[in-house]
C-alpha cells in the first residue's frame, strides 16, 4: 500500500484531492497520516527502512481458530458472527497492545484531519461494518485501533462502550461505503476477506454498474509473489513496498486519466 501511494504521488496524482478517504485496517493508518500531511514518499521510505515494522507473531493455533470461525458457514452474516465470537473468547494480550502498536504507527498524528476521513470497524456483537469520523466523538487513535484489531490475534477494542474488530473482517476494501461517488480509487493489498464475503472486484463491479468510474489497484502477479501468503512476515515488507511502487508507476498514466480526467 505504501509503495502504491508513493508511486501514484510521484507521478503527479493528488490523492489528497479526494472528497473523502475511507480507511480500513492498515488503510486507516495510511489514510490518517496522508490527510495529516505526511508525504507518501515518507511513508514509503519508512517501509524500506523498517521504521514502521509491526511485530505481530501469529501462531498456528490462532490461524486455525481464525479459519475455523470464518469458514464455518457459507452465510456471510453467520461467518462474521462466528469470527466475532471467536475474537471475544480468544486469549490474547491486553487492548493496550493494539493502542501501543497503532499509536506508534500514527506517530504524532492524533487529531482528525480537516479533510473528510472515515474509518471502518466491525461491531463484535452485531458483525456490522460501521464508520467513525470526526463527528463520532471518538478520538482518532481509538478509531484506528478499532479498525486494526485483527480477530483472534489481537483483542477486540473497546471504543464508545462497544467492542470492535478489524474493519476488514468481512470486506477488506468496504467499497460499498463509496456508493454515490462518481470516481472511486481503491488501493486494496488484500482483495478478498476470509470467508463467504464479496471481493473487492465484486464490489467494484457493483459500483461500476451504478455509474461510478472505479480504479481498483490490487497486487499484480509479481507483487503477490513477493508478498507471499503470510501477511505478518515483516522480512518481506521492503520488497513488497518496492513491488507496489513499481506497479503504481506503470499504471499511473491510466489512473491519472480516470481519476483526474
Amino acid at each position: 500500500m505504501a509503495g502504491v501511494l508513493a508511486g501514484l504521488t510521484e507521478a503527479g496524482i493528488d490523492l489528497r484531492s479526494a472528497d473523502v478517504v475511507i480507511g480500513t485496517s492498515a488503510g486507516a493508518v495510511f489514510g490518517s497520516r496522508l490527510l495529516a500531511g505526511v508525504p507518501a514518499a515518507d511513508l514509503y521510505e519508512r517501509q524500506l527502512s523498517g521504521s514502521d515494522a509491526v511485530r505481530l507473531p501469529v501462531t498456528a493455533r490462532q490461524t486455525a481458530r481464525f479459519l475455523w470461525a470464518a469458514l464455518g458457514s457459507r452465510d456471510p452474516q453467520r461467518s462474521i458472527e462466528r469470527l466475532a465470537r471467536a475474537a471475544l473468547r480468544a486469549r490474547t494480550g491486553p487492548e493496550s497492545d493494539v493502542f501501543d502498536t497503532v499509536g506508534a504507527l500514527l506517530g504524532d498524528v492524533r487529531d482528525w484531519p480537516e479533510r473528510e476521513l472515515r474509518i471502518t470497524a466491525v461491531d463484535a456483537q452485531t458483525g456490522e461494518v460501521e464508520l467513525f469520523d470526526s463527528h463520532s466523538g471518538v478520538p482518532l487513535l481509538e478509531a484506528v485501533a478499532a479498525s486494526c484489531a485483527v480477530p483472534v490475534v489481537w483483542p477486540p477494542v473497546t471504543v464508545a462502550g462497544r467492542r470492535w474488530i478489524d474493519g476488514g473482517s468481512r470486506s477488506t476494501a468496504n467499497l460499498q461505503l463509496a456508493r454515490g461517488y462518481r470516481r472511486v480509487l481503491a488501493v486494496v493489498p488484500i482483495p478478498q476477506a476470509v470467508g463467504p464475503h464479496p471481493s473487492a472486484s465484486q464490489q467494484a463491479a457493483e459500483l461500476s454498474d451504478e455509474g461510478a468510474r472505479v480504479i481498483l489497484l490490487s497486487p499484480d502477479r509479481a507483487a503477490r509473489r513477493i508478498m507471499g501468503r503470510n501477511m505478518t512476515d515483516d522480512t518481506r515488507r521492503p520488497a513488497a513496498a518496492r513491488a507496489g511502487h513499481a506497479q503504481a508507476s506503470a499504471l499511473a498514466p491510466s489512473v491519472a486519466d480516470a481519476w483526474q480526467g
